[in-house]
């Protein structure tokens, strides 16, 4: 791994700081300004990576990239998916579906120490079972007990599983860039980005950058992009525009399992985090809820704990 940033690397790191959504006040605005970013970013980067949840901003992340990649005549970047044993069954079998369908080279980034330990969330693990580098980790942190309960949702558990994961893979690849589907409405921790946001303190990551071509879209813009572009181009005479009120308003001879929407957001989940540890906002689908009622990730637990800026500062999305 290298400690140091490449220098063929030149953006301009101050793009986007102290704009904010109403800076981009249409759809086309907000689709133009990522494809921008995106475009740069394949020019500058010579070993890019999109980090893709399933969910429904890295969705769009990963639409866009494919997009502006076909546009350009370059190959779509590796799709690196954090796998923290957490995820909804229906989470990671939407992921290798759409991956093959879309022939992504689809990455599973995970903590092979508990791989190795054959662990189960929720397990009790002594420390000393732990490899050096968890142990070196959980230092970093403050961690004074002896045991670690294997819980994604924890900030503990958070680090190891999600940002431990990823900058494993990222030094393995030597990916220099990394796509993230973060937005400045999204949570306070986030609100500061930028939309080429710098992690080079070699102490902390593998130094490289955090690409950012949503930041400007809110929750309502993200739907909007699905149902004007994402669905109809996946799913040949979907009418564009159409925004079905359940499973059961899909155009004829449109199944749910057609669209590449996680089957989670029709149940009435605004934003997918680990089984245990999310919570559903109503009854019907995502997209026609009252969004201005409430945050998206409120049902989430390590958003609940006030977690966010201190796992962002350790290298979290």
């Amino acid at each position: 791994m290298s400690s140091t940033f490449p220098s063929y690397v030149s953006l301009d790191y101050d793009a986007g700081r102290g704009e904010s959504a109403a800076d981009y006040p249409t759809l086309e605005d907000k689709i133009a300004n990522a494809a921008e970013v995106t475009r740069q970013a394949l020019e500058q980067y010579r070993r890019p990576a999109v980090m893709w949840t399933g969910g429904k901003d890295s969705t769009v992340v990963l639409y866009v990239v494919r997009e502006v990649a076909a546009e350009m005549g370059v190959p779509v970047p590796p799709v690196v998916f954090i796998d923290h044993f957490e995820h909804f069954p229906e989470t990671v079998a939407f992921v290798e579906r759409w991956a093959e369908e879309w022939d992504l080279d689809l990455v599973f980034a995970r903590n092979e120490d508990f791989v190795r330990l054959d662990a189960s969330p929720g397990d009790e693990i002594p420390l000393a079972d732990l490899s050096e580098t968890n142990r070196r980790e959980l230092e970093r942190l403050d961690y004074e007990g002896d045991t670690l309960t294997l819980d994604a949702d924890t900030f503990e558990g958070n680090h190891l599983l999600k940002t431990v994961a990823l900058n494993d893979v990222i030094a393995d690849r030597g990916f220099d860039g990394i796509f993230s589907g973060v937005r400045w409405d999204e949570q306070e921790s986030r609100a500061e980005e930028t939309f080429f946001s710098p992690r080079h303190d070699s102490e902390k990551y593998p130094p490289h950058d955090r690409v950012h071509p949503i930041l400007q879209f809110e929750e309502a813009d993200i739907w909007a992009a699905f149902w004007e572009f994402i669905v109809p181009d996946a799913a040949p005479g979907y009418p564009v525009g159409h925004v079905p009120e359940s499973t059961d308003d899909l155009p004829e001879g449109v199944a749910a399992t057609d669209i590449p929407v996680s089957p989670k957001y029709f149940e009435g989940f605004r934003s997918l985090g680990t089984e245990s540890g999310s919570a559903k906002s109503d009854d019907r689908p995502a997209w026609v809820q009252d969004l201005g009622a409430s945050t998206e990730r409120e049902g989430r637990a390590q958003d609940k704990e006030d977690l966010m800026g201190r796992l962002r500062d350790l290298g979290y999305m």
